[in-house]
């Protein structure tokens, strides 16, 4: 009779996708084999309704409704990392890693877009521009998520070289968070040397820094 197979638990880690991004993003397909098998990655399109006419509350209750049953913890790049930092403080509970947050820049989109109801942006996912309404850059404006730290341990990872968010606005808002006495403990900040906005010559680090989250006491690894 041959011996029963070990099958280690799996660990279901929430994936958040990025402005301009997709479920079947560069980094999303570099992780899964990093993590598999023991960690598998739930990746929602947050492109909703749809690109065009995106909205950050239906980016959030999307990305709730994919958080059931609750994962061992949230990953959220970029712009998914506001998203992410919205689920939790709505009453998710798992460790956070935020991929180069956009933290403390939304307030600036709007002003940095042409005019018109429309705009056209870089689509990483479709590989072209493609339009999206100026009410979505409005709303963010007023996202305020990011202003104090979130109720679970966090790990911020930014490269020093970030062409898209700026270094030392994200250091700013995380040492905010420490003055708040707020930040839950275990929390990290890590720059990575020479990193870009993508970090996908850094998928390894990233990958550590989610088996780390998992082996904190809200996680099972």
């Amino acid at each position: 009779m041959l011996a029963s197979q070990y099958n280690p638990p799996v660990s279901s880690i929430l994936y958040l996708h990025g402005f301009a991004s997709s479920p079947e993003s560069q980094k999303i397909r570099s992780l899964r084999p990093l993590l598999a098998p023991q960690i598998e990655l739930v990746t929602p399109d947050l492109n909703v309704p749809s690109f065009e006419r995106l909205d950050f509350d239906a980016m959030v209750e999307k990305a709730a409704q994919a958080g059931v049953p609750v994962p061992h913890a949230v990953v959220g790049s970029s712009l998914g990392a506001l998203v992410a930092l919205a689920v939790v403080k709505r009453g998710l509970r798992a460790p956070l890693v935020l991929i180069a947050p956009a933290l403390g820049v939304a307030d600036q989109w709007l002003d940095r877009i042409p005019p018109g109801d429309l705009v056209m942006v870089p689509n990483y996912a479709l590989g072209t521009d493609a339009p999206i309404h100026r009410a979505f850059f409005k709303q963010m404006a007023k996202v305020t998520v990011d202003e104090t730290p979130p109720p679970v341990p966090v790990t911020i990872l930014i490269g020093s070289k970030d062409e898209s968010v700026p270094l030392q606005r994200v250091a700013s808002v995380w040492h905010s968070w420490q003055s708040s006495g707020a930040l839950a403990r275990q929390s990290k900040f890590v720059v990575i040397a020479e990193g870009d906005h993508g970090l996908t010559a850094h998928v390894d680090r990233i990958a550590q820094a989610i088996r780390e989250a998992l082996a904190r006491p809200s996680g099972i690894l």
